[in-house]
């Protein structure tokens, strides 16, 4: 088997496992490269999660309510002051109107209403997405979607344990952040995918900000039973298969994603 039919396989197995627990598996045909969006389930969430909420801003509207609620979401995406944390964690304001893009899981069930909500949050893998508005035939090779805003990208490489670094160079040399002196979306910090994972079938690797030849990686393993660096790995399956079977699961992840990432911005005096 040649590399890339071991990076395919280990790509399908990623995509097989996140979808065996809850995770819709998507098409790069669907996504909208200007909003840096998936906007059907974007839609799809707001309007069966909270359908007077909907109903009412359909009033004002009138025409195309749709696109007038991927475009209130795309200036919250990019106001400087706000981005996609911020929304996921808050909500969607236009015209006098209030709609959450996602629903965490509350600390008691005694709301029926927002334990259906959680219920209704909409997890896409998208493989090989081609994400540029503006030309660049680039492809990542899984992007990750909660209820259509984007949150990781992983770029996977396979066969040999050196070819973790072969991923970040990919970042840093072939996922350009802007082209043609215009944005990608997807990729610019804030505005697009929270975080972006280095893969191979030994190690782990995550920067939460792009910045071309300059991105710094950190580790994302898990250390080796005898206190080593990276992760043991088994007689059967992938050293790394923790980062789809445990951080990527549904409750897991809404649960980081509510709680334990943060944004942390230094202002320059």
């Amino acid at each position: 088997m040649d590399n890339k039919a071991r990076e395919k396989a280990f790509q399908d197995h990623i995509i097989e496992q996140l979808a065996a627990s809850g995770w819709l598996v998507g098409q790069s045909a669907h996504y909208d490269r200007e909003r840096a969006l998936y906007p059907e389930d974007l839609l799809a969430y707001v309007q069966q999660s909270q359908p007077e909420g909907w109903g009412k801003f359909c009033k004002t509207y009138g025409e195309e309510p749709e696109r007038h609620l991927l475009n209130a979401a795309v200036r919250a995406l990019e106001s400087p002051d706000r981005g996609t944390l911020w929304l996921l964690r808050n909500q969607i304001e236009d015209r006098g109107h209030r709609l959450s893009v996602a629903t965490f899981k509350p600390d008691h069930d005694l709301n029926p209403e927002l334990t259906a909500r959680y219920a209704m949050n909409r997890l896409r893998v998208v493989p090989e997405l081609i994400y540029s508005p503006h030309g660049y035939d680039g492809r990542l090779d899984l992007t990750l979607f909660l209820n259509g805003l984007p949150i990781a990208t992983l770029e996977l490489k396979s066969c040999f344990k050196q070819s973790l670094e072969n991923a970040k160079q990919q970042y840093r040399k072939d996922r350009p952040l802007k082209t043609a002196g215009k944005v990608e979306p997807l990729l610019a910090f804030r505005r697009g995918a929270l975080v972006h994972f280095a893969v191979n079938q030994f190690e782990v690797a995550m920067t939460t900000k792009l910045a071309g030849e300059s991105t710094y990686f950190l580790p994302f393993n898990r250390g080796t039973r005898d206190g080593g660096a990276g992760n043991d790995q088994p007689e059967i399956g992938y050293g790394t298969e923790y980062l789809w079977q445990e951080i990527l699961q549904p409750e897991a992840l809404l649960k980081i994603l509510a709680r334990y990432m943060h944004l942390h911005v230094q202002h320059e005096e």
